[in-house]
């Protein structure tokens, strides 16, 4: 019993040091921009064994420096209660994992009526003497996962940790966020993400964006090109294929006439 205390005590001393930890890099984070994030160079590590490239797009522009069409666009886009809420909007999340369970569900029943038919023609195949039928494509289909997190979460998710999906993962997570929000001003919690946050493979930041796909720098950005730039942030990596497509050009509209009621910090 002993041993086991002293386990628990150790387990309770190295979780307050990590806390501690964070809330003293994100105090720091007042005075001192965060030169990369977790995310970063996770995906730097990726780049250089997938292809041996090490790419790093990225320059900081101070809050001052970034046009307010930007900051409107990933605000109406991303997270539209940004300057009100506390860091975490709760009905989103209900919202999002209650959209997560319906999706898994029909996955589910498609995934079963494929297997069905498969079996079938399986068995008719070995009655026949022909050859096995290859298992249908829809037995390896992933459920679409949509995420309710705010722009808060999503920086607390990007500065310190990984890709990992779990309970202990999203914990953390609530814990950062609630740092960002009480150490951190509004204001500088959007400098920081809009400075970091991913808009292509290698590309980060506004600036680095905003050169990127429309040759000009982030304080330059116009109403409809920040909305077609805020569009990209759920899945930068897909859209940077075809930054002109239908999907993106009708959403940046959409985006672009919500900027007017978007709150700034």
């Amino acid at each position: 019993m002993r041993t086991l205390a002293r386990i628990l005590v150790l387990l309770m001393l190295s979780g307050l040091s990590l806390q501690l930890y964070f809330a003293g890099r994100i105090a720091l984070m007042n005075v001192v921009d965060p030169q990369s994030t977790t995310f970063q160079r996770s995906e730097m590590r990726r780049l250089v064994q997938e292809q041996g490239l090490f790419t790093w797009s990225q320059q900081w522009r101070p809050g001052a420096q970034i046009s307010d069409n930007a900051r409107r666009a990933v605000i109406a886009s991303e997270d539209a209660g940004f300057a009100d809420h506390w860091g975490v909007e709760w009905d989103a999340l209900q919202q999002a994992w209650e959209r997560n369970q319906r999706a898994e569900q029909r996955v589910q029943a498609q995934q079963q009526a494929a297997m069905a038919r498969y079996q079938r023609a399986v068995e008719r195949a070995q009655k026949r003497g022909r050859p096995l039928p290859e298992p249908p494509n829809a037995l390896n289909t992933v459920p679409k996962v949509v995420g309710g997190s705010t722009i808060t979460q999503q920086l607390a998710k990007n500065l310190f940790l990984s890709k990992e999906r779990n309970f202990v993962r999203k914990g953390q997570e609530f814990l950062i966020t609630f740092m960002l929000e009480g150490l951190l001003s509004k204001d500088r919690i959007l400098d920081i993400y809009l400075n970091n946050v991913e808009w292509g493979e290698g590309v980060f930041g506004i600036e680095a964006a905003s050169r990127h796909y429309f040759r000009t720098s982030a304080d330059r950005l116009g109403p409809y090109q920040a909305a077609r730039l805020a569009v990209m942030l759920p899945a930068p990596k897909k859209f940077e294929k075809n930054p002109g497509s239908g999907y993106v050009s009708g959403r940046a509209g959409t985006i672009a006439a919500r900027m007017r009621a978007a709150e700034l910090p």
